[in-house]
């Protein structure tokens, strides 16, 4: 056992001998969770050195409790937030029920910014694990907190992961309303302006993923009226191109358009996977499977 480790059980047993005191006698209670929290965090503090995130997670989780007591609900749900990060690698889920014990506490005492960080932190957890169904829960409850705060940056950031992760699951009327809000806020902000194109393509895509090649024309026409820039852009050229190759079923010509701007500017996993589903199209309708896309809109809104 290392010393940091032996340190950390010390202190523990310190705090724990000082919390039975507290609940066994009449007086000194307060003090006494006062001396509780100082061991708390200092076994919580040695056991991370001695890299014992379940333990340290333990220690923070008994300091939180001790600052409830104490009615210090900020730096109780600091502590949970401390407990999640410590745990996050080795249990996930524990991590999770901590940072949500913390957004309790956040939202309780309005500090909604906060709340809405710990919110974001679940939803790229679940990220990680695949869980993009549920992300998207966390991901819009952090991005409307954040949007009522007035942090639109934080939001929109959350924004697009929910439409990505839509995109992926086939639900491209959503992902477009996203992408396209996203690009509305852009061209208002001079300092995100120039991102306003990479959002229209991105809505782009998700149009020739589900739409017949003359509503996404229609579409683009309303992208040049978003973004004045867009029209005669690298990627409103590649999308003008993209829908002739659709229309005219030319798989080849599709590809020798993607080939090319990815050439320049690289395409990245997301836009790839989507662009396949929108290759896919010319492939059922050279067939005879498909017919152009559009009718798949009353499908989609069911898996909403």
């Amino acid at each position: 056992m290392s010393d940091y480790a032996v340190k950390a059980e010390d202190f523990r047993k310190q705090a724990e001998k000082k919390l039975k005191s507290v609940f066994g006698g009449m007086f000194g209670g307060s003090s006494k969770y006062e001396d509780a929290a100082e061991l708390l965090e200092k076994a919580a503090n040695n056991y991370k050195l001695a890299k014992m995130g379940a333990e340290a997670a333990e220690m923070y989780e008994k300091l939180a409790g001790c600052y409830l007591k104490m009615d210090s609900k900020h730096e109780a749900a600091s502590s949970y937030v401390e407990a999640a990060k410590v745990i996050s690698k080795v249990d996930p889920g524990r991590s999770q029920h901590m940072l949500r014990q913390a957004v309790t506490l956040y939202t309780d005492m309005g500090k909604l910014n906060m709340a809405a960080k710990q919110l974001k932190e679940i939803a790229e957890q679940m990220e990680k694990q695949g869980q993009k169904d549920e992300a998207i829960q966390y991901y819009t409850q952090a991005g409307d907190l954040f949007e009522m705060e007035g942090s639109n940056s934080e939001a929109t950031k959350c924004k697009l992961k929910i439409a990505e992760f839509s995109a992926e699951a086939g639900r491209y009327s959503k992902a477009v309303e996203l992408f396209e809000d996203a690009a509305r806020r852009a061209v208002e902000n001079n300092l995100l302006k120039y991102s306003a194109r990479g959002y229209l393509l991105q809505a782009g895509i998700c149009c020739l993923a589900y739409l017949r090649p003359d509503d996404v024309v229609k579409k683009l026409d309303k992208y040049r009226g978003i973004d004045l820039q867009f029209d005669g852009s690298r990627e409103a050229n590649l999308l003008d191109g993209l829908v002739e190759a659709r229309r005219e079923l030319d798989e080849s010509k599709f590809a020798t358009l993607l080939a090319e701007f990815d050439a320049i500017t690289r395409l990245d996993p997301w836009k790839v996977k989507i662009l396949r589903e929108a290759k896919k199209k010319i492939e059922e309708e050279a067939l005879g499977v498909g017919e152009g896309g559009g009718d798949e809109e009353e499908d989609e809104d069911e898996l909403l």
